[in-house]
């Protein structure tokens, strides 16, 4: 594990404190720069980066591994460059950590290049300025909050709503229609998530284009905080070496923030609002920015936010929700009534959602399922205290078209088929697009609700409901 320093010898230190993750070193020669990597411990296992250099002698850094058996006195290496990241072909189909390790159990990793986690993201004028869209054959996410390709897209909720859930429908339909990459980074999530994740992603036979880089919630927040970078180094390999469009999917980038919070405290820097770290948007911004559209290529991503209490105004969701091109709010009282994905369309954007970018109809017949489902909204409170013989028959029709927009806007997943029995359905943005249309024209008025319920195409409605049949009460329908 030694490496040469800059005078072509070793440079080695002394560890002189040790506190939890927080190790400081002296070094009597070359005081190694920021975010250089040493190594301790026996035979080097400890990892240590270099984040302050406190004064001609001593660096303090944060173990990006666990410091147990770590003691004063003992030599620290400086491997006299930064952490790195494996990039190639190579990766393709493989698990790794923080530090480039294969953690699938497979063979060796062979036919790579290491490079460092820390990079510039691409110069202005490396930057396209077409706006295109990211078709991910979801019917409510490409009908009322389009993605765009080259950006970035947030799913925010809370614990519990169906995040990391919609994040593996979304590989499972890109890598089997757009033949990109995709990458999933995990933040400071659980090993079972990761492990269902690989299988998953086996058996739906995605996994020779698809690259996963896990930093657990068990790991040291070093490890937790880095990680983020590591697989944004391997997305860049992609877009800029191989000219492929790259799908980057980051669950959580809440968890990234709340490492960089830990690693903030555990320097001793003053914390800033609810305790969040000071540099909190220099750190985020150092990660997001470095996610573009080149001209070479295009890392898409989307990311999972954790909401803490599902307060939508906290700082890290805050200042997640300024780097978005599309916001994906999930509702839990969606989820409670069975509408799956538990999209709420009133709170979630996409700034490509204008005339412009997706056409005249499209956003013309967006604006009116918003306002449709908006009127919907204002009426649940009459129709509570009141019954919905109340309102007038205008109301009531409106009542009827957002209930099954709604439910049209359901669909079967093939990521949750084991769980529902139903067949998951990828859906084209025509066949979508048309089935708001003629709900909205109140073709389907004399089907129940629930024909409409977890389908793919509109087209498909005619195998399930009896026109004429009553509608069954919501509840009902939920359960269905």
């Amino acid at each position: 594990m030694t490496t040469q320093g800059r005078n072509g010898s070793s440079n080695s230190g002394v560890v002189v404190s040790v506190r939890g993750s927080v190790v400081d070193i002296r070094f009597d020669g070359h005081l190694p720069p920021i975010y250089s990597v040493l190594h301790a411990g026996e035979k080097g296992r400890i990892v240590i980066e270099v984040l302050a250099q406190r004064d001609a002698r001593h660096v303090r850094g944060i173990a990006l591994t666990p410091t147990q058996g770590l003691a004063r006195g003992m030599a620290a290496e400086d491997s006299g460059g930064p952490l790195k990241a494996p990039v190639g072909r190579g990766i393709l189909s493989r698990m790794f950590d923080v530090f480039g390790n294969a953690i699938d159990r497979e063979a060796a990793v062979s036919d790579v290049q290491w490079r460092s986690v820390h990079r510039a993201p691409p110069p202005l004028a490396r930057r396209s300025t077409k706006s295109e869209i990211f078709e991910t054959g979801i019917k409510v996410i490409d009908v009322l909050l389009p993605l765009e390709r080259g950006g970035k897209a947030g799913l925010f909720g809370g614990a519990g709503v169906g995040k990391t859930v919609l994040l593996s429908e979304m590989i499972h339909n890109i890598a089997g229609k757009q033949k990109g990459v995709s990458i999933f980074c995990g933040i400071g999530e659980r090993c079972r998530e990761g492990e269902e994740l690989y299988r998953d992603m086996k058996e739906a036979g995605v996994l020779p284009n698809m690259v996963m880089v896990f930093g657990q919630m068990n790991e040291p927040p070093g490890s937790r905080f880095r990680v983020g970078h590591a697989a944004l180094t391997m997305a860049e390999y992609f877009r800029d070496d191989e000219h492929r469009d790259v799908l980057l999917l980051i669950d959580n980038i809440f968890r990234f923030i709340q490492a960089g919070m830990e690693i903030s405290g555990l320097m001793g820097q003053m914390p800033s609002r609810l305790g969040y770290q000071p540099t909190m948007g220099t750190e985020l911004s150092g990660l997001e920015e470095r996610i573009a559209n080149t001209d070479t290529g295009a890392i898409t991503s989307i990311q999972a936010v954790y909401v803490p209490a599902d307060d939508f105004t906290d700082p890290a969701a805050v200042h997640t929700f300024s780097h978005l091109s599309a916001s994906i709010v999930l509702s839990r009282k969606r989820a409670s009534e069975g509408l799956f994905p538990a999209i709420d369309p009133l709170q979630s954007s996409s700034k490509m959602a204008t005339p412009g970018i997706v056409g005249e109809r499209h956003y013309a017949l967006t604006q009116e399922i918003r306002r449709t489902l908006a009127q919907y909204a204002d009426l649940k409170d009459i129709i509570a205290m009141l019954g919905l013989e109340q309102l007038s028959p205008e109301d009531r029709n409106v009542v009827g078209r957002a209930r099954r927009l709604e439910r049209f806007l359901t669909q079967p997943f093939f990521t949750t088929e084991q769980f529902t029995g139903l067949p998951g359905k990828l859906v084209s943005l025509k066949d979508s697009l048309d089935g708001c249309e003629r709900i909205l024209r109140d073709e389907f008025k004399d089907y129940p609700e629930s024909a409409l319920y977890m389908i793919g195409a509109i087209n498909e409605v005619k195998g399930k409901g009896n026109p004429g049949q009553p509608a069954a009460p919501a509840k009902q329908e939920a359960k269905a």
